[in-house]
């Protein structure tokens, strides 16, 4: 459970780990608190947030690390210049919002943000019981370019935080006598410097 929500709900479950890549090789850092700023994150951030870790099985799955690759690829390719390969700092969350009868679950309860990283991959792995839970892309201004939801598993989003912000509104049950939610893999890329 995440038990940092400033808003008081109980309705976010959550594991993380970080990761350094470069050249599509990644390694799994120590487990650490993860932070943002206030400016990206006025409801939650401010703070070391220490979740419980993603589990080893889960991180070293050939499936994870496919994830992991694939958007190594396609952010390097995009953010190298000149010639010079990027390195990553990548954060994993794993995501469960939950929604009971007459209580929503709030996959962005920061509203629509920013992450201030580079790029966000957000792949849905389930949703079950769930209503909403469209995603919203924005422009720098606020003017909306996309609207779409994440229906079945494996569909992907892949959002360049330097250049738009994004959202997600609440999800409901669609039957309140049965379980209701939303799982997603969250994987951020901030581009760090080389060490020489």
């Amino acid at each position: 459970m995440d038990l940092y929500m400033a808003d008081g709900g109980r309705y976010r479950r959550r594991r993380f780990a970080a990761f350094s890549a470069n050249k599509a090789v990644f390694t799994r850092k120590p487990h650490q608190p993860h932070y943002q700023s206030r400016d990206y994150n006025p409801l939650n951030g401010g703070l070391q947030r220490w979740f419980e870790p993603i589990v080893d099985a889960v991180a070293t799955h050939v499936v994870t690390q496919r994830i992991l690759c694939v958007c190594a690829t396609i952010f390097t390719a995009i953010a190298s210049d000149s010639g010079q390969l990027a390195s990553w700092h990548v954060e994993m969350h794993q995501f469960r919002i939950e929604a009971v009868a007459g209580k929503a679950g709030l996959p962005t309860p920061e509203g629509v943000h920013r992450d201030g990283v580079d790029w966000v991959c957000v792949m849905l792995v389930n949703r079950y019981n769930v209503a909403s839970g469209i995603t919203d892309i924005y422009d720098s201004k606020g003017g909306s370019l996309r609207r779409f939801t994440l229906s079945a598993p494996l569909d992907t989003v892949f959002v360049d935080d330097t250049r738009v912000r994004h959202g997600v509104t609440p999800i409901t049950a669609l039957d309140p006598e049965l379980r209701a939610f939303r799982d997603v893999l969250i994987l951020t890329f901030r581009r760090q410097s080389l060490v020489s």
